[in-house]
């Protein structure tokens, strides 16, 4: 088992930072979160904290999971599986929540570029979920097809994570200029600076964690040892 990379330690604090500002903006600037209420909007900052929570950071961890936590192979992976399928329970809420308030706001669905990144991104992370269930876990594929579709797994799950992300950048921009045509939000002021700052988190968020994953030469030894156990 490899050391931990400092991108590891960086993408930990990372994670906590836009963790905090995130519920910061939805609580202290947007009034907070709520699945039913008049407010509208209160379920709409379901949606940001959720997947920003659910897939970004819980994923992010997951993602180093496999790699950076001490202990067995086997544990190693349960913790892996068990925090992308918790990711995958709060981004199914998170977009509940979004299509919930497009719905009682008479609001169309599924018209930006956000929301069809998003949507393609989820059912991707939920695909490879589950084939990495039936493949590695239950009821498990062959040695030689594990070998084969190891290195399709981990490219895939990054390449994953990096939309998220990007997405996750799309989602930003969309609702900081929704607030800034409609509500008069100042351009210059703290709620402004507060998201673009949150979003500059997760930007580097994920570069981190796509480094704590890559890095290690140790690790790419570990891997080539392990892909038939």
């Amino acid at each position: 088992m490899a050391g931990m990379s400092p991108f590891t330690y960086l993408a930990h604090l990372l994670a906590v930072a836009a963790t905090v500002l995130i519920l910061v903006w939805s609580t202290h600037y947007r009034g907070g979160l709520a699945l039913n209420s008049t407010n509208k909007s209160l379920i709409f900052n379901v949606h940001p904290v959720l997947m920003l929570i659910g897939i970004i950071v819980i994923g992010g961890e997951a993602t180093m999971s496999y790699r950076s936590l001490p202990g067995s192979r086997d544990a190693r992976k349960r913790v892996h599986l068990m925090l992308h399928g918790l990711a995958l329970a709060l981004g199914a809420v998170g977009i509940y929540a979004v299509f919930k308030f497009h719905d009682d706001s008479k609001i169309p669905n599924m018209y930006s570029l956000h929301s069809w990144v998003g949507l393609g991104t989820f059912c991707l992370y939920g695909i490879q979920w589950i084939l990495g269930f039936v493949t590695f876990f239950f009821p498990g594929a062959s040695v030689s097809a594990r070998q084969s579709i190891i290195p399709w797994h981990a490219i895939l799950g990054l390449f994953i994570y990096i939309l998220a992300i990007g997405n996750a950048q799309l989602g930003f921009l969309e609702k900081l200029t929704f607030l800034q045509l409609l509500n008069k939000l100042d351009r210059y002021g703290s709620e402004a600076l507060l998201v673009n700052f949150t979003a500059l988190l997760v930007l580097f968020l994920g570069a981190a964690v796509v480094l704590s994953t890559v890095n290690f030469k140790a690790n790419r030894l570990e891997s080539q040892k392990s892909i038939a156990l």
